[in-house]
Parts: structure tokens; sequence; C-alpha cells
């Protein structure tokens, strides 16, 4: 028993150079100081890899991955379900979604009793009605919770279609090979919700015309009514609802001009994306790691490494790219803390998803292991069974 014990203990805090290419034999996977990584697992159709890097006091960001029933019924329908909950303003609406919308998913697919773009639009809503009900009751004690937000980029694969959903400006990128080439590029499959973005701001002004000052140009950086970047979230209700726009508030969140509808939204673009052969992967991360990647590096390392341990890579490869902009070196980034930390580059969530296509092509059919993981480690200790279909 005690040898067992010391040989878990070294699989998880050898050096990470060490590390690549091992096995991580806890479900939960490992931690060496402000990273998180579970650097291989399977879900219903094929491999995946999770990471998590923290730079804020309180990690902000949230993930899980979910692969077995996609409902109540012992019928499924089954899938695997990705989330990335990228905080801002605090944990508490990222913890929040985290609980509680592929909760309210499930519920939904049951009623329905099948996956589908209406599912995932009244489970984000829910999601979002919750969190207003939580606000509402703590509003007394707990004024400042009224400017916590997340974007909510989720991913659900189920009867040979991909979903994608999204609020905010996490990122879902599919890996797509060329059968002439060889060659795998990237495919950017969610629309981002960021008015840095002249589309978003467009829309914006579309939806307020009364309001010329919607989006403001503040220290060089697009802003929603000079306060926030993105132009849905889940939470944010001092944007949403007026009533949480006045003391005791923090005066810095607080607007000049009473609204009288919703500043921000929770609506979800939402997705559908025949799967098909040459498929390879999705890459699903916060914006962390895209301010220091493009789409298509990230497929390339991707493409071009083996699948164990790929999530974490991406996020070193960011943080490397982090470090270089601040001429400094990687290997003194990695001892900055918490906190300070958040001064180099933000919190990054990954989550890379592989796609084999002789699995995803059987659908519902396949009803293997069930796997319930949560980035930074909380992983329910569900049954394993045989694969079958």
């Amino acid at each position: 028993m005690l040898s067992r014990l010391i040989n878990f203990m070294k699989s998880c805090w050898l050096p990470s150079s060490l590390r690549y290419g091992k096995s991580d034999s806890d479900s939960a996977g490992c931690k060496d100081g402000l990273l998180w990584y579970k650097d291989n697992g399977r879900h219903l159709a094929g491999d995946f890899s999770m990471a998590v890097i923290q730079a804020n006091n309180l990690l902000e960001d949230q993930s899980q991955i979910e692969s077995g029933s996609l409902s109540s019924l012992e019928s499924g329908p089954y899938g695997t379900f990705v989330g990335v909950y990228d905080g801002h303003g605090g944990p508490e609406t990222s913890q929040f979604v985290n609980d509680q919308l592929f909760q309210h998913l499930k519920r939904f697919t049951t009623e329905q009793q099948s996956m589908s773009v209406e599912v995932i639009r009244k489970a984000y809503q829910a999601t979002e009605e919750g969190f207003l009900s939580m606000v509402t009751k703590q509003w007394s004690v707990k004024p400042q919770i009224a400017a916590v937000g997340t974007c909510c980029l989720i991913g659900v694969i189920c009867d040979r279609i991909l979903y994608i959903a999204n609020v905010g400006d996490s990122r879902a990128v599919l890996g797509r090979a060329v059968k002439a080439t060889g060659e795998v590029i990237a495919i950017q499959l969610s629309a981002e919700h960021n008015v840095a973005i002249e589309s978003v701001r467009q829309e914006m002004h579309s939806l307020h015309p009364d309001d010329s000052h919607i989006v403001v140009l503040k220290h060089n950086v697009w802003r929603v009514k000079g306060l926030i970047q993105i132009s849905r979230s889940i939470g944010d209700v001092y944007l949403k609802k007026a009533e949480f726009n006045r003391e005791p508030l923090y005066a810095k969140f607080r607007l000049r001009e009473p609204f009288r509808r919703p500043i921000l939204s929770s609506d979800p673009t939402i997705s559908e994306h025949e799967l098909q052969p040459l498929d390879q992967f999705v890459i699903f991360a916060s914006d962390g790691l895209w301010e220091h990647l493009s789409n298509q590096e990230a497929v390339d390392i991707v493409q071009n490494h083996p699948h164990r341990g790929i999530a974490r890579r991406l996020i070193q490869t960011a943080l490397q790219e982090a470090a270089r902009k601040r001429e400094m070196r990687y290997a003194d980034l990695k001892k900055i803390g918490r906190g300070v930390r958040r001064h180099f580059h933000d919190d990054i969530t990954v989550v890379v998803v592989f796609l084999d296509y002789n699995l995803v092509s059987r659908g519902s059919s396949v009803k293997g292991p069930p796997v319930s993981l949560r980035g930074g480690g909380v992983s329910l200790n569900l049954p394993a069974k045989t694969l079958r279909t």
C-alpha cells in the first residue's frame, strides 16, 4: 500500500520535463505550483488533454469535461460535453456555471429526449436566471457579486454533431486535415463577443441607437460603457438589471444615467457542425491562450506533438511567448506568484478533445466509461464500464 502511494506521488511531482509522455495516474489530474493538468484521458469519441494555469489571486477560470449520458435517461443520448468558463471580477459566476449549466442541459435533454440548439439555449437561460436569483438573495450582504460575471464556451458532441455555444471571448478551434496535402488547418468554430471586434461594436450601436457612448475607447481599449470588453456574458447583473446598478455597489461600476433595457446579453451564439472523417481535434480555450497564440499556431502544436500532455504544452508555449513579450526568461516568469502573475498573463484554461471518427460515426450507440472532471482536479468517482455498443 505504501509503495503504491509513493509511486502515485512520484507520478504527480516529477519535474515537468520528465513527465511528458508519462501517464498521470491520478484520475483527477496533477498539480505543479500554479499549474493543474490532466495529461490524458478518454471520452466517448477519443482522447482528451486538459490544463489550467492560475494568474489571479483567486482562480477565475473554471472548466469541465463530462462524457457519458447527456440526460437522466438510461437510453441517453450519449456524448461528450466540454465547458470553459472564463470569469471576471471574481470566481463566483464561473463556479456557479460549473455547478449548474451541465445539470440544466441534462434536464432539458431529458425532457426533449434528444440534444438540440434549443436545449442548449434553454440551459444557458436557466443558468443565467439562477445566478440572477442568487444575486438577488445576496444583494443586501454581498452587493459586489452583481459585478461578477463569466464568459461561457461549451461544446457538445452528440450523434455525429458538434454543437458550439458561446458568450464572451473564449474560443473553440477545429483542426481539420486537408486530404490533398496532409496539412491540418485551423477553423474557428465559435463567435466572439468582444467589442475590440468592429462588427461587435456595430451590433452594440444597433441595439442601443439612443446611446452614443454605449462603446467607449478607454486607455486604447474598447469597452462597453467604459467598463467591460465583452458584450455577452453570464452574470454581470449590474449591466443587465438597473436595480443592481446603485449603492452600495462600488462607484466604479455605477453608471451616471439609468438604463431601461439590459446593456449586456446572456444569449449565446450557437452553431452546429456535422463532424467529418478529416476532423482531427478541437481546442477549447479561454482568451488567455489566444492572446499569445494564433489559431493556426495552436493547431500546428497539437498536430506536431503527442496527444498526451498537449494541453499543458499549449499553455507552456503561451507562457513562453508572454515572457518573450516582456523581455524576460520563461524560468523567471514561472517564479512569479499568483496575483502579481496577472500583470504578465491571464488565467488560462485549455481543453483539447481528439476525435476518433470510428467512434464519432457510431453516435449515441457508444456507451463507454463515464467521465466527469473539472479543471483544478474535482473528479466524480464514476464506475468504469467496458466500452460497448
